[in-house]
């Protein structure tokens, strides 16, 4: 992805040794672009009411208005805004409630080449959105929601005498909500694991039972879905969708022989790539009904709909708020080109590739499946011949899910085909 255009940054912090600081250290780095610097919230505010800010850089300790009161005022009036903590703040609720109104967490002394690349990255997310009004809509979102049936279970084994975290981290591992919000807080500065995690269960044990209590009981990060109307069997096949896409993307990228980094991306990739579709059902009931009826009326891909219903596409979307919060490079790509592998530089095997071709075998038994496959990316990543065999690779984790999803029983023969 590359940066279109010019950004304009707002660090604020009540310590002006700080801001003079960090006007020296970010000078030479960031040329061109358009740095304000406020000694306070109200300052601040002032500021973005005068012109408009792309990233919003604060500590949580400020005079008069605090950094958490701070953020959700940006939330609330400037939504399109990248909100980024930047603190020594140690507190763990103070850091909690900055979960629900920022959308990074840096720990301070923060290196300036770090603050610089989680800037740029950011600002490389804003573009791939085009249409503003959903911006604003999904900038605002602090949760997805949670499958009732998973979030009815994940409040039982939570509130249970005998609550066992390795239980919670596999029920999270099964839902992609609760996987996108656990993987943006565990890999936040906040905590300072040295490695990134890429694992929610993984996560869920590295956080401990009782900051995933306080996540789900306190601050609400996971939420029952209102279907509002939508067919009753859309969520459900979304769900299943994405776990098969998810553990057939690993596969792949094990048939490729990648390193455990890139598989495990591979494998958060596909669990999230249809996240957008989620957000867009959520936030836009109406519109996205029609999306459903139009590709299904008509015979066409969701993506071709939802880009003439909204501007964008369900790709674009999941990868503007998995960048936002956080989520590896990898798999925000993987998210936002899904669909359209030739729109990203790289030309090597990535969790774009695993997830590409795993969505690809998904219809591979379909009456056009050379609608789902680049044939010409493939080529150029050197897999052309490998392609049947990672087709059959993709088909046995199909058969693993039936143990939770007898309805795929009678969908695996057609979608993945026999092992």
């Amino acid at each position: 992805m590359v940066l279109k255009n010019k950004r304009s940054i707002l660090f604020v912090d009540g310590d002006s040794n700080v801001l003079q600081g960090l006007k020296r250290l970010l000078h030479s780095r960031l040329k061109g672009w358009d740095m304000t610097f406020a000694n306070s919230g109200t300052e601040a505010l002032a500021f973005m009411h005068q012109k408009p800010i792309d990233v919003v850089v604060t500590d949580l300790q400020l005079k008069a208005l605090d950094g958490i009161t701070l953020l959700d005022k940006i939330k609330m009036n400037f939504p399109q805004v990248v909100r980024i903590v930047l603190s020594g703040e140690s507190d763990q609720d103070w850091i909690m409630k900055s979960v629900r109104v920022s959308h990074q967490f840096l720990s301070k002394p923060c290196h300036p080449d770090i603050l610089m690349a989680t800037i740029n990255r950011n600002c490389m997310i804003l573009d791939l959105m085009r249409d503003t009004s959903v911006k604003k809509v999904i900038s605002k979102m602090e949760t997805l929601p949670s499958l009732p049936s998973l979030y009815a279970e994940i409040m039982e084994a939570i509130n249970s005498p005998k609550a066992s975290i390795a239980r919670i981290g596999r029920i999270i591992t099964r839902d992609m909500a609760m996987t996108a919000k656990i993987l943006h807080l565990v890999n936040s500065a906040f905590f300072g694991f040295p490695r990134h995690i890429s694992s929610p269960s993984q996560a869920a044990i590295l956080l401990g039972l009782n900051t995933v209590k306080s996540l789900v009981l306190s601050l609400h990060i996971f939420s029952q879905f209102d279907t509002r109307g939508l067919p009753e069997s859309f969520l459900e096949e979304l769900w299943q969708h994405n776990i098969l896409i998810g553990e057939a993307s690993k596969r792949v990228a094990e048939g490729e022989k990648q390193d455990k980094i890139t598989i495990d991306h591979a494998f958060m990739a596909g669990l999230l790539h249809d996240t957008g579709k989620l957000i867009l059902a959520v936030n836009f009931p109406d519109d996205f009904q029609q999306v459903l009826e139009l590709s299904q009326n008509e015979g066409r891909l969701m993506a071709e709909c939802e880009d003439e219903i909204f501007g964008v596409t369900h790709a674009e979307v999941g990868a503007y708020l998995m960048g936002l919060w956080g989520l590896p490079l990898p798999i925000v790509e993987a998210l936002a080109f899904h669909h359209h592998p030739d729109r990203c530089v790289s030309r090597e095997f990535s969790p774009l590739t695993a997830v590409h071709i795993a969505n690809g075998a998904s219809h591979h038994h379909t009456d056009e499946p050379d609608k789902h496959i680049d044939a010409d990316y493939v080529k150029a990543i050197g897999l052309t011949d490998s392609l049947p065999s990672l087709f059959l690779t993709c088909a046995c984790p199909g058969w693993m899910a039936i143990s939770f999803c007898p309805v795929l029983s009678r969908l695996l023969p057609i979608r993945f085909g026999s092992c």
